[in-house]
């Protein structure tokens, strides 16, 4: 009989900090850390903390415009599905459809490529969006990692 050990593993973990760009490194470790114990590939990790970086820089970015707030940085683990939820109580965004859409940026000033959900799109599996303005905008992206053979018993 062969048991898969990640389709027990359920866990979650929540952070906030503060919405400086200092900060973003910190989102990237922690998510890092947090699905070590799965045993990601590297291809896994780098697509899953590139994907976080660019949800938190939109946040502190687009979410505060250089204004105080916080960013809420939530995952979790129901077998080998991530879920990771970016949440901040910023600006919001007018039109979601058109935020998403590739080059669309509204810091052309500040260099911004205008990729960021592009990215993440690339990178995980599901992207969900959701935005209020004046309220704050959600980002909760979803990925599956894959199984190694070595896991099973």
């Amino acid at each position: 009989m062969q048991i898969n050990i990640r389709r027990k593993i359920k866990n979650w973990m929540q952070l906030e900090f503060q919405a400086i760009s200092e900060n973003e490194q910190l989102a990237r470790i922690a998510v890092a850390s947090f699905i070590t114990p799965l045993n990601p590939t590297l291809e896994e990790m780098a697509d899953i903390k590139t994907a976080v970086s660019e949800a938190v820089t939109n946040a502190i970015i687009h979410g505060y415009e250089e204004t105080e707030g916080v960013v809420s940085l939530r995952c979790r683990l129901d077998g080998d599905l991530l879920e990771v939820e970016i949440e901040d109580k910023g600006k919001g965004i007018e039109n979601i459809d058109k935020a998403m859409e590739p080059m669309f940026t509204t810091k052309p000033e500040r260099d911004r490529s205008g990729m960021g959900f592009s990215f993440m799109e690339a990178f995980m599996d599901e992207l969900e969006v959701t935005s209020i303005p004046q309220v704050g905008t959600t980002v909760m992206m979803k990925k599956k990692l894959g199984t190694a053979s070595w896991l099973e018993e």
